[in-house]
């Protein structure tokens, strides 16, 4: 139990930090990304503007190849930029055919070159984005379509090494913090552990101060049954007694399992015998109950681990499947090896006005009538200590009642 507090306070702690920096990493990235490309749209909106692009006014000798120069280009914001800059433009007609090219500021591309690059930026939804390397825009004019091509190369670099670089850091921070979390992760909980312990040893002196009065009034039940006879009053007292015995070994039980090593002694014994030899004891019971139960045990199954409780798990399945189960269906319990794995069903009909809650089902105390009356004998431990064994186990353990008509208790081993 403790440790499992421990390891849901570092996930806790590992995955607000994964979304703190997970979020201050991507806003770095997509402003940086935002930045760059408003840039060079603003290149871009400008090479338009400055070479008169529209090719009904230009030189149309040549319906195809080359177009005449635009001349140096010149007056960027920027001064540098007049010599930084380097791009090509491509017009193509209705029909997406090439119909002029401007190579004249770029010195790395081709003709083929140039026509691969229209293909695709033709092919992509928007008027607008990236194309190996180069920052492209569409723009109408009259029949033509303009294509400008910014080389946009180094700047792409810069928001590829930006990205890595924020990467690496919050892996590496995530990592950093991992290891301080783990490490002050003991002092956190330790206010939760002496607690655990205290209730421990609350519940253990408890139980042993418990049982001298309960055998004295046992054995002084039995001496008045045999000087004066039984009547429904002992007979209440009785069966009260028996049900205060039963609370004072489940609480031993589960101050037990809340150890940090719950299943002392581990071996390989044989399940499919374990379940049958409880499912006989149980048998008697459920026919004095006037219910019936089905088997389906598959044969040499075994495992690794504490038979004694793993009895004692099934031992609560099936009593908890004979008290609330209706009678309307048998109580269905089944035994199987799934890749590699054991699957222990117990399924049972039952009649709840109200779904219950089966999140909260193996919680200690718990019980699914609201009244928490007495008629079923139930006091809430029962499937906490199953879901403990099956802890201890390394396994889960899950209950479905979607109705109220009928719950399924599935445990993996």
């Amino acid at each position: 139990m403790l440790k499992k507090i421990r390891w849901r306070f570092i996930g806790a702690s590992m995955l607000a930090f994964f979304l703190v920096i997970f979020l201050l990493a991507g806003l770095v990235n997509v402003f940086n990304y935002v930045s760059v490309t408003r840039r060079a749209d603003e290149t871009i909106d400008f090479i338009y503007e400055y070479g008169q692009l529209d090719p009904w006014s230009r030189d149309r000798s040549s319906s195809m190849g080359t177009w005449p120069p635009m001349g140096a280009v010149g007056g960027f914001p920027d001064e540098e930029a007049n010599y930084m800059t380097r791009f090509f433009i491509v017009a193509v007609n209705s029909e997406n055919m090439i119909i002029g090219t401007s190579r004249e500021y770029v010195a790395s591309i081709s003709e083929e070159d140039a026509a691969a690059y229209t293909n695709k930026a033709l092919s992509r939804p928007f008027d607008r984005g990236y194309v190996d390397g180069y920052r492209y825009i569409r723009s109408q004019y009259g029949d033509a379509t303009i294509i400008v091509f910014l080389n946009s190369s180094r700047e792409i670099q810069y928001m590829r090494s930006l990205f890595l670089l924020t990467l690496a850091i919050s892996a590496g921070s995530l990592l950093l913090v991992f290891v301080l979390v783990l490490f002050l992760s003991k002092k956190a909980i330790r206010p939760i552990a002496q607690n655990m312990e205290l209730q421990k040893r609350f519940i253990t002196d408890a139980s042993h101060e418990l049982k001298t009065p309960i055998t004295s009034i046992s054995t002084s039940l039995d001496v008045i049954e045999m000087e004066h006879g039984g009547d429904e009053w002992t007979e209440n007292i009785r069966q009260q007694v028996g049900r205060m015995t039963g609370l004072v070994g489940e609480m031993v039980t589960l101050s037990r399992l809340d150890e940090v090593k719950p299943v002392s002694v581990k071996e390989n014994f044989d399940l499919t015998g374990a379940v049958w030899e409880i499912i006989e004891v149980h048998i008697q019971q459920a026919k004095a109950s006037g219910k019936t139960i089905e088997t389906n045990i598959e044969d040499n199954v075994t495992m690794v681990g504490e038979k004694d409780s793993i009895q004692q798990m099934m031992s609560v399945l099936i009593d908890n499947a004979i008290k609330y189960s209706d009678g309307g269906e048998p109580i269905k319990i089944s035994l199987n090896k799934v890749h590699g794995k054991v699957k222990i069903v117990v399924f049972n009909s039952c009649n709840y006005e109200k779904a219950p809650d089966t999140n909260r089902l193996f919680d200690r105390f718990y019980r699914p009538d609201e009244s928490r009356n007495s008629a079923t004998g139930g006091n809430g431990i029962g499937l906490a200590i199953a879901r403990s064994v099956a802890d201890a186990h390394g396994g889960k353990i899950s209950a479905a009642c979607p109705d109220g008509k009928s719950m399924t208790i599935t445990v993996i081993l």
